[in-house]
């Protein structure tokens, strides 16, 4: 329930603190004063988009506070978030800055407006004065059937498995659309793998025949030069190793005088076996040199038919294995994606499983459009149209993310009368009436503790006029209702009066609002029906009004 709402510097007031109790409140003022500043300020401290333009004029700032009374589900949606105030009590606020920036509070703590809203939504229902209107629409009749009956998250369902479904379809289309060309591109890439695999290249085949080419061809260079350098080693006259061992023998008497010599003797020695193996190495390289033209007339012809599919592929041989994989890989790609029979099963599963949603939120709809219907005419006859019945006709549409029910209200204005399209028949009067019948049973079906109305009674009067104050009094006394009213019908049906005033501060206009006590409840209540002139007969009939509350 809404206790308090706390405004500083907010449009065109300045200051002002508001105490709400339970049950049924009116909030009435003329035309201009400012009634529909408190439900902005409520709108603002439930997370709507905040702007400069709410900001008094001068003022740094405005301060929006609106204090309701909590309950289990609200502290435990709180404890969740971190958000927990004083026991049973929740402080919403909201600080617009004069360049439009803003800061949203939870219980002193910092927060965001969409918490703002989720808290909102929880707490007040607000009911617009407009809310008849969207009832011409297509779209807002099956948004207000929807909302009546709480299927919102059905239907975001069924948008979900709708757009899977079509998502699917249109995989599908592209297949059967694109297959001759995706044909055509799998027939060239099996022929070039087809190609590549005969070749049966290795991984390190390429490298391994180039260094086997090189060798084989140069085999008698090889023996010659090995040979050589190993008789230069240790068989000719000036060989090396001859020198070394001379150096040897002059170097060892003297190493035994001057022990300083040992390094390099050792040194000498070293060079003298490590001479003696190279020669050994090389001498036995020489022997063993392959002289085989035949292998390296096979060498040459496999490395021939490398480079013949190298230059076709316009590659170098060694990126031909790779290739290979290449190819490989966007053939089973191509595989996977031309799998129509597959991508068919899975086109008919999505549709089935939007079938059985859709199916599934059409009968919701039909059993909720049975009881709105019901009771929308029942109310009908109170609202001054006896005879009057509303029905919500169903009818089969081409599926769509909104199910496939194609929703019309239709209207007979009286008994005998064949029902036909809201859009088409029914007149401002009537329309206003039959929205005021759904805003109430709407308000019946919503579990939030405050119900707030925003001129939802415009367009009637009289008699229809005291019903419609006799609803909102009943529906006050399970709830809190806060309604914005012209009509002194309704306000004398009120637990609580609030009159909304305009006032001249110097320069500027400030409003004012007050709790009325009986006598300046009789004095508005006298205003509402006979306007700026207040005489002893409508002091009497606001009496007789208030009498009959």
């Amino acid at each position: 329930m809404l206790l308090a709402l706390r405004l500083r510097d907010f449009v065109i007031v300045d200051t002002l603190d508001v105490d709400f109790g339970p049950g049924f409140t009116v909030l009435s003022g003329e035309t201009g004063a400012g009634k529909s500043i408190l439900l902005d300020a409520l709108h603002m401290a439930t997370g709507a988009r905040a702007d400069s333009g709410f900001v008094r004029e001068g003022a740094a700032r405005a301060d929006i506070s609106a204090e309701f009374r909590s309950d289990p589900a609200i502290d435990a949606w709180l404890a969740e978030r971190d958000l927990t105030g004083d026991p049973g009590v929740v402080l919403m606020r909201r600080v617009i800055e004069a360049d439009g920036r803003s800061r949203a509070l939870i219980n002193g703590q910092p927060a965001t407006a969409t918490l703002l809203r989720e808290l909102g939504e929880r707490l007040l229902d607000i009911h617009g004065q407009h809310a008849a209107q969207s009832l011409l629409r297509a779209d807002g009749q099956r948004e207000l059937l929807d909302a009546v009956a709480g299927l919102a998250g059905l239907r975001g369902e069924s948008a979900a498995l709708y757009a899977a479904w079509r998502a699917s379809s249109r995989a599908l289309e592209d297949i059967e659309r694109n297959a001759r060309e995706l044909l055509l591109e799998r027939e060239r890439l099996e022929w070039q793998a087809s190609e590549l695999a005969q070749l049966a290249l290795g991984p390190d085949e390429w490298a391994h025949l180039d260094a086997e080419q090189r060798r084989l061809a140069n085999a008698a260079a090889l023996t010659e030069g090995a040979a050589g350098a190993a008789q230069a080693l240790r068989e000719s006259d000036d060989a090396l190793a001859g020198r070394i061992g001379t150096l040897l023998q002059r170097i060892r008497p003297l190493a035994q005088i001057d022990a300083r010599l040992a390094p390099a003797l050792e040194l000498l020695e070293s060079a003298a076996i490590q001479l003696d193996e190279a020669a050994s190495l090389l001498s036995d390289y020489a022997d063993r040199v392959d002289l085989d033209p035949q292998r390296l007339h096979e060498v040459e012809s496999r490395i021939a038919a490398i480079f013949a599919v190298a230059r076709k592929f316009r590659l170098t041989p060694d990126a031909l294995a790779p290739e290979l994989q290449r190819l490989r890989e966007r053939l089973d790609q191509l595989a996977a994606a031309g799998d129509v029979e597959a991508l068919r099963s899975r086109v008919t599963a999505d549709q089935a499983r939007y079938d059985a949603c859709a199916q599934r939120l059409s009968a919701e709809r039909r059993t909720a459009a049975r009881s709105l219907s019901e009771g929308v005419t029942a109310l009908l006859g109170d609202l001054g149209m006896a005879g009057g019945r509303l029905e919500i006709a169903l009818d089969a549409a081409e599926p769509g993310p909104n199910g496939i029910d194609r929703i019309e209200f239709r209207v007979a204005g009286h008994a005998g009368a064949s029902p036909r399209a809201l859009s088409k028949v029914a007149s401002g009067g009537e329309l206003s009436r039959i929205g005021l019948a759904i805003s109430v049973l709407a308000a019946q079906a919503n579990p939030v503790p405050t119900l707030i109305f925003d001129e939802a009674d415009a367009g009637i009067g009289g008699a229809v006029a005291d019903v419609v104050g006799a609803l909102m009094r009943r529906l006050g006394e399970s709830r809190q209702v806060l309604c914005v009213t012209h009509l002194p019908q309704v306000a004398a049906k009120a637990h609580q009066h609030l009159a909304v005033s305009k006032h001249r501060s110097g320069d500027t206009t400030v409003s004012r609002i007050r709790l009325l006590e009986r006598s300046a409840r009789v004095e508005e209540i006298a205003r509402m029906l006979g306007g700026a002139e207040i005489t002893t007969t409508t002091r009497k009939h606001a009496r007789e009004l208030l009498a009959q509350a």
